[in-house]
């Protein structure tokens, strides 16, 4: 895989948003996104991919290049689902692969749902889809004590408990010196509007397996190889299970494409590629 480097951007006017995204590569149409991971954080998968495909980034509404009209509104899954279509649509190089990795997994499940004709395959890295848990009551009981925590001023201790539900371990020093002290105003207001607007819609969201199963839509549900244990590794699974698929291993953890994003999109360029039993498998069966 020879990696292209040409950046095209623009801006795309939606409802109560400007939606900023950047264009690599000829080919199919592969959509990456996050939510509220933006353009830059798969901007080295982006460019990986672009040897063989069109690649679609983007900055979520409400953050970075991507402003609201109201900086007061939320982003709901919904919304974020209808940027996707209406970027997809402005392109006009659909249908596409979406692939979503937490919050944006949660957007390309939507989309898939209300807009199947737009894409071909969607691919959930790790959605936070906390109503799937045996345990959602007391996880929502600890998402709301994490937003009641960041609007008190407890930066720090926000994301302590934050890191603590997802069951990611930072040990203190590294949460002090990430999340403390003097730091760039454009994360600290992305950081804000995550928990104020976002962070709420999107664990609260519920997809519907019998919908997706329906759907001519291929779904994929992908899981960090070392994300075992960790919150987004449990709801990928009861994902899984319920539209009868194997989950997908992915090098790395929750953030796999920025920490290695060669092996991440090696991965990923292999997934897309293999044929559609290969990841819908009957059950007991063991996955490549």
């Amino acid at each position: 895989m020879t990696a292209s480097s040409a950046v095209t951007t623009g801006t795309l006017v939606v409802p109560d948003a400007r939606l900023y995204y950047e264009i690599r590569g000829a080919g199919p149409l592969l959509v990456l996104v996050g939510a509220p991971m933006n353009a830059a954080a798969f901007a080295s998968t982006a460019h990986q991919l672009a040897a063989t495909n069109t690649v679609l980034t983007t900055d979520p509404r409400g953050h970075r290049a991507s402003p609201l009209d109201d900086p007061r509104q939320d982003s709901t899954v919904p919304a974020r689902a209808d940027d996707l279509a209406r970027l997809i649509t402005h392109l006009d190089a659909g249908p596409a692969v979406v692939f979503g990795s937490s919050g944006g997994a949660v957007s390309a499940l939507a989309l898939a749902q209300t807009n199947p004709d737009l894409v071909t395959t969607v691919i959930a890295h790790e959605p936070p889809l906390r109503e799937l848990l045996p345990d959602a009551d007391a996880q929502r009981a600890v998402t709301e004590d994490i937003i009641a925590t960041f609007a008190t001023g407890d930066v720090v201790g926000a994301w302590r408990k934050f890191f603590a539900q997802a069951g990611i371990e930072i040990p203190e020093p590294m949460l002090e010196q990430m999340f403390g002290g003097e730091r760039d105003p454009e994360q600290v207001a992305t950081e804000r509007y995550w928990f104020d607007h976002e962070l709420r819609h999107t664990t609260a969201w519920v997809p519907d397996p019998s919908l997706l199963r329906s759907i001519p839509t291929r779904v994929i549900v992908g899981i960090g190889a070392d994300s075992t244990g960790q919150l987004c590794d449990h709801a990928s699974r009861e994902l899984a299970a319920s539209l009868g698929v194997e989950p997908v291993l992915f090098p790395g953890d929750h953030t796999g494409f920025v920490d290695d994003p060669v092996a991440f999109a090696t991965r990923l360029q292999h997934v897309l590629d293999a044929p559609e039993s290969w990841v819908k498998l009957p059950t007991g069966q063991e996955q490549n």
